[in-house]
């Protein structure tokens, strides 16, 4: 059973910076495919980003391309998302997710793990 705990949130203002941590244990994290989703207030949860077991793959939603920035240690058994130029829009409860799979996924039906989620607020 692995488990997933996210770090780094918090309170920012408008075009500044977070850089949040997914810490693993319980498992082979380099064996995991990992994403990061987000819930706004009243909005469905939605993917932002992800990236492959090796980190030879990566995705970012249209919505934060060229913002954010996925990444892993596989050394440290943690995954990253680096947050620039925040926007109101991106406040939010971040959640990591893992996936026994190949290559990079999007979709929460192949998520077999989750993080308990981590409050991002961009206040404007």
């Amino acid at each position: 059973q692995v488990q997933l705990v996210e770090s780094g949130g918090g309170t920012v203002h408008t075009g500044e910076s977070l850089r949040l941590s997914c810490a693993a244990s319980g498992g082979a994290f380099s064996r995991l495919s990992m994403s990061w989703f987000r819930q706004a207030p009243g909005k469905e949860r939605e993917w932002i980003a992800a990236i492959s077991s090796d980190a030879g793959q990566k995705g970012h939603a249209p919505s934060v391309q060229g913002r954010f920035a996925i990444s892993r240690d596989n050394a440290k058994n943690t995954l990253f998302l680096q947050m620039n130029s925040l926007k109101p829009e991106d406040t939010a409860l971040y959640y990591c997710a893992a996936g026994y799979i190949s290559g990079v996924f999007t979709l929460e039906r192949f998520v077999d793990y989750w993080g308990q989620g981590i409050q991002v607020t961009v206040a404007s």
